[in-house]
């Protein structure tokens, strides 16, 4: 059988660009359902996207990566394209992407955005982009160039090891770095990026979101990267216990006495902490290997993307001794 392709376009008072979505999204993958998250729209998304022929479902909760909990809990298939359903990507790449995917195979493919026109960045979208792709290539590794893109395909692997403990628009991020913490085959391509339609309104909001995609990476590096974390912060308090030592320490060798106790006493307190806040590292880093094989065994659970026979979660295969009767 052929592998089933399946579209998420999670939209939220998208009326004025959703059906040109679905319809872009149809003509490039004929084969594919097309499902519109609806995020608890007041205008007519919902009727626009049953209009161009996709499949509505609703996601009451607010937000993005509350959107996509939902969808990937909800929709089986063995390679799942999301896009946003304000047409600002290139949906006419999805052929493309999907069938890289397959052709790797790879667990994602991530559409890197390419202007198209001059304003398709909102002031300081651009920039900011940078800084935070800039941070998790810093942190997690260099296999990333646009970290905030939200036009990807997924592996039904990738899906079914992918935690999804975001809930706004910090979800690209939790997905790029998901994808380096396990080192999982990904590739990018690039996509035309261009202004929103007429009538059509961002919900991105610059400080708020950035600042939360800031937290979320912060959050990430301290349990994806517990070891190193821990060794810059116990390298602040290291460094302020021998600001407050040392001095006391050379003025013990010339004088044979320790007239600041009260120094003394603080800086091998902080020193102590420094060493417990290093041991604390140690010990997340081992439950963050543990929860690291989990997620691989998760992942090698299911076949790898292939044009070939019906992909079958291993777990789900019965072997012929489970078939067999029991006496």
């Amino acid at each position: 059988m052929k592998p089933t392709v399946a579209c998420v376009v999670p939209c939220y008072n998208e009326e004025a660009a959703v059906g040109k979505v679905v319809r872009d999204l149809r003509a490039a993958l004929p084969e594919a359902i097309i499902y519109v998250y609806d995020n608890a729209s007041t205008d007519n998304t919902v009727a626009e996207a049953r209009a161009a022929g996709a499949v509505v479902r609703h996601e009451p909760r607010k937000g993005k990566g509350n959107v996509i909990r939902r969808a990937f809990a909800d929709i089986e298939a063995d390679a799942l394209l999301i896009i946003d359903g304000d047409d600002t990507y290139d949906a006419s790449q999805a052929r493309n992407m999907v069938d890289l995917l397959f052709e790797g195979p790879y667990d994602q493919v991530v559409g890197a955005r390419r202007e198209s026109v001059d304003t398709a960045y909102r002031p300081g979208h651009a920039a900011g982009n940078r800084m935070l792709t800039g941070a998790v290539r810093f942190l997690f590794g260099n296999d990333v160039s646009d970290m905030l893109s939200g036009y990807r395909v997924f592996s039904r692997r990738y899906i079914k090891s992918f935690p999804a403990l975001s809930r706004e628009f910090e979800t690209e991020t939790e997905m790029t770095v998901h994808a380096l913490s396990l080192r999982l085959p990904t590739a990018e391509l690039e996509v035309g990026f261009k202004d929103r339609p007429a009538g059509s309104v961002s919900k991105l909001r610059t400080y708020r979101d950035g600042w939360r995609i800031l937290k979320l990476i912060l959050g990430l590096a301290r349990r994806q990267r517990p070891s190193q974390f821990h060794a810059v912060i116990a390298g602040v308090f290291t460094i302020v216990a021998l600001a407050l030592g040392l001095p006391v320490v050379v003025e013990f060798a010339h004088t044979g006495t320790v007239p600041r106790l009260p120094t003394a006493v603080l800086a091998s307190a902080i020193m102590i902490i420094a060493v417990l806040v290093l041991l604390v590292g140690y010990i997340l880093e081992s439950f963050k290997h543990m929860r690291q094989e989990q997620a691989s065994l998760a992942h090698l659970g299911y076949s790898a993307p292939s044009r070939g026979a019906e992909l079958v979660p291993v777990s789900l295969v019965n072997t012929a001794s489970d078939r067999a009767p029991r006496p």
